[in-house]
């Protein structure tokens, strides 16, 4: 079993990170079940590009040619995540040895090449049954959550150290279920508040169902923090409601118990029963932390805007507002912004002391039109985007604030949700119709920053 020197803090840990249906395909190899992104995909217009996940980078087939690219590229952590339909093809029930099977290769070639495995047990794909079922919006997925994540922790829990349970419930219940931009697809804002109250749940009782199952795991959850900007005075009502739902909402949950005031549908004691609460809170070991962009917000009017920033209906009751993004922007027109990092990183130090940080996502969207005389991307771009992020993580080490990892995202070009394979964050390209994998100059960049690392 590693021990990740690494997570003792003594010097920043460098690491990559993945997701299973963004990067595995073979949808239906092996017993595994359908899931809520697979429906959505075949919703028409629902995907930018017409797409799905059933091909993507191939990697449930080229699993040792993937660990392979994260050898070389030197880091010691890799991030990913755990296929729940793989495992439970219908989200309860007995486990789908074939699933497990695969995951023991990735955890197994993970500590063959001395790389640390940090496996996320959910992030996005929901078994389709569970949501036939009411889905995150039902208090039993937060228990099926739980079962699925002990089952996992018996097979892998002797070799797997450092787990997180969730990755980024704010996605899951605001983007899935009020804005309709994420998988299931729905925009019912009731059902947002009650899926965002038992993803937390689920956390909980996953982490205990883990820690169960190997006494010696440390459980974390992985949020998607931002700062939150008012651009005008008129613009503090909206913009303080936004950090409620985007930030305060889990930090509270997760550190106090509580649910901020401004979300009266939380305060609601036939969502919200005796004893969740206090089940929730304390329930990480650590909080990983995924940042892209800073928002910035103005209040509703004619003018400049993004919606592709952010969609205003991921914040249910919120008064209108406009996302307001400043240049440079990346293909996502994500702001960047590194200090929005540093500052995201010092104020959850502050707010969840004595809990541990990780940087588990941190990455930009470019064209990659600029091509070496090896046909290979040269991509500045993500190159300056990698360099200020990673000072302004060591920035918030040097001011106080415990950060463990850096992780960056993402490996391989892949399908990026909703936006099909129209926008690339690797980097590592994904040849279209082959699968080749070709690395980019950012992916020698970052290879070069992790051998000076471990020197």
């Amino acid at each position: 079993m590693s021990t990740l020197r690494d997570l003792d803090g003594s010097d920043l840990v460098l690491g990559v990170a993945t997701a299973s249906f963004q990067i595995e395909g073979a949808t239906s190899a092996d017993g595994r079940g359908p899931s809520i992104w697979d429906t959505l995909c075949r919703r028409p217009g629902a995907i930018k590009d017409g797409s799905d996940g059933s091909t993507a980078c191939g990697s449930y087939d080229r699993v040792d040619e993937d660990l392979d690219l994260i050898r070389d590229l030197g880091v010691e952590a890799y991030r990913f995540s755990i296929a729940w339909p793989r495992v439970q093809p219908d989200g309860r029930g007995e486990a789908n040895a074939a699933g497990l099977d695969h995951y023991e290769r990735v955890v197994d070639g993970c500590l063959a090449r001395g790389i640390v495995p940090l496996p996320t047990l959910y992030h996005w794909d929901l078994p389709q049954p569970l949501e036939d079922d009411g889905g995150w919006p039902a208090r039993a997925t937060a228990q099926r959550l739980a079962d699925y994540a002990g089952i996992v922790a018996r097979r892998l829990g002797d070799r797997v150290t450092w787990w997180s349970t969730l990755n980024e419930p704010w996605c899951s219940a605001f983007l899935g279920y009020a804005a309709g931009i994420h998988a299931p697809g729905r925009q019912e804002p009731a059902a947002a508040f009650a899926a965002a109250h038992h993803l937390l749940l689920g956390h909980a009782l996953a982490a205990e169902a883990v820690r169960a199952a190997a006494p010696a795991a440390s459980v974390g959850i992985v949020l998607n923090l931002a700062p939150v900007w008012p651009e005008e005075d008129a613009a503090r009502e909206a913009a303080d409601y936004v950090d409620a739902i985007q930030n305060r909402l889990w930090l509270d949950a997760l550190v106090d118990g509580s649910y901020p005031a401004i979300l009266p549908a939380l305060h609601d004691p036939a969502l919200v029963r005796d004893g969740d609460l206090a089940a929730i809170a304390g329930s990480a070991a650590w909080l990983g932390i995924n940042y892209y962009t800073p928002f910035r917000i103005g209040p509703a009017g004619e003018g400049a805007g993004s919606e592709r920033v952010q969609s205003p209906r991921a914040y249910p009751g919120a008064p209108s507002l406009r996302f307001l993004p400043r240049e440079p922007v990346t293909e996502m027109g994500w702001e960047v912004d590194a200090s929005g990092l540093e500052e995201v990183l010092l104020t959850t130090s502050r707010r969840a002391p004595g809990l541990p940080l990780m940087v588990t996502e941190n990455g930009s969207a470019y064209a990659d039109a600029t091509r070496s005389a090896d046909g290979s991307a040269e991509d500045d771009d993500r190159i300056a985007y990698l360099r200020d992020h990673l000072a302004a993580t060591r920035r918030a080490r040097d001011a106080g604030a415990d950060v463990r990892a850096y992780i960056a995202w993402t490996l391989l070009d892949n399908f990026e949700w909703a936006e099909g394979y129209t926008k690339k964050f690797g980097l590592v390209e994904v040849e279209a119709g082959t699968l080749r994998r070709i690395p980019k100059a950012s992916y020698r960049y970052y290879a070069g920053l992790a051998g000076r690392a471990k020197r």
